[in-house]
């Protein structure tokens, strides 16, 4: 029998999975030939997902008391995040959304100057070069294209380099998203395409965002192999956005791969969840919760020790707590920095808005 071309771009029709969502081994058709990470990586994921965790529930709690702007939470996709930025080598580039600072504290970047960014200052906080990690995106999938020019830079610098784009399933209906893509396939760029499909971009569940099997299959008119992952178990993320970027920086070319996964908490706080979203939607979700799964995981193959455990919520409660003493220490931003480098030379516009502004203030 003649292979049909393009087959083996095809996801596989469920998303890969490793770990059950009571801890268990999944079956092995499951896992589609993906080995389950080491323990000392699994380890180190879930000192990652709990101190995650505590920092998005302190940060959602800054907010309420009016010291951020905004913060777009992370909170049920904390395995997503996590185990794409584990599967990186130090050297690798990274290109967040605005819903990533889970994983920029992954990455090992300073708590507080992640938030800076959310707190309405024009610097995104952190030195993208240092840490080799783009600011934080808000126009959806133009972070993409960014990640395209940064891997087809390194290439011809002769570097191994791999770039892993964060994206939501809303970027996926952006044209941006379809240019990165093509390009990336066409001159086989070394980029991991990695769609975080909460269900709904804002309001807008994925039914009227497209009629495609999966998001992953969106690849193969370029050319491109799609994977499905179970977003919810860091194991299968961790494998599997390993093997995409050795493969990618092997000069095998770009992946795209879905993370199923979903936002328990609302859009960002000027969201209202529940004129879009049923509680009993949520509910089931938060049966899958990913640091309940790699948790019950851990317990039941005997690495996860009551002291560990202990010590990582230890961990973590340090880490909320330097972020409320130093978060408020900062210096404000000055209201005239909205409109100072937005054109080279204010427009009359500008100029009457910051007027006004600066009325209201007075």
């Amino acid at each position: 029998m003649v292979a049909t071309p393009g087959a083996e771009l095809l996801p596989t029709a469920k998303p890969v999975r490793l770990i059950g969502k009571n801890g268990e081994r999944a079956p092995k058709a499951r896992a589609a030939g993906h080995p389950m990470p080491a323990p000392e990586e699994l380890l180190a994921a879930y000192r990652a997902l709990v101190v995650g965790r505590r920092f998005d529930r302190q940060a959602t709690s800054l907010v309420k008391q009016g010291r951020l702007a905004v913060y777009p939470s992370a909170h049920g996709q904390e395995a997503a995040e996590v185990g794409a930025v584990l599967a990186l080598r130090r050297t690798d580039w990274l290109f967040p959304t605005y819903r990533d600072s889970v994983a920029l504290v992954t990455r090992g970047i300073d708590p507080v100057e992640v938030l800076t960014l959310l707190r309405g200052d024009w610097h995104c906080g952190y030195d993208p070069a240092a840490h080799r990690t783009g600011p934080q995106c808000t126009p959806l999938a133009t972070q993409a294209l960014h990640a395209v020019g940064v891997a087809y830079a390194a290439r011809a610098r002769g570097e191994d380099t791999v770039v892993l784009a964060f994206l939501g399933d809303g970027a996926t209906s952006e044209g941006d998203f379809h240019e990165a893509l093509n390009f990336a396939a066409v001159f086989q760029v070394p980029v991991v395409f990695f769609v975080q499909n909460n269900r709904y971009a804002i309001s807008v569940p994925l039914a009227r965002q497209t009629a495609a099997p999966s998001l992953a299959h969106k690849a193969v008119g370029y050319g491109v192999p799609g994977v499905q992952v179970d977003g919810n178990d860091v194991a299968a993320v961790l494998a599997v956005v390993g093997r995409a970027a050795e493969r990618a920086r092997a000069g095998g070319g770009p992946t795209l791969v879905e993370a199923h996964t979903y936002r328990i908490e609302a859009h960002t706080n000027a969201d209202d969840a529940g004129r879009y979203r049923s509680d009993d939607e949520v509910a089931a979700w938060l049966d899958r919760d990913p640091v309940d799964r790699l948790t019950a995981h851990l317990r039941r193959t005997g690495a996860l020790t009551d002291e560990a455990v202990a010590a990582v919520a230890e961990e973590a409660e340090r880490v909320a707590a330097d972020l409320r003493e130093r978060l408020p220490a900062t210096t404000p931003p000055a209201a005239d920095e909205l409109f100072a480098h937005v054109y080279a030379a204010p427009t009359p516009q500008l100029r009457e808005q910051a007027a006004r502004l600066r009325a209201e203030e007075h």
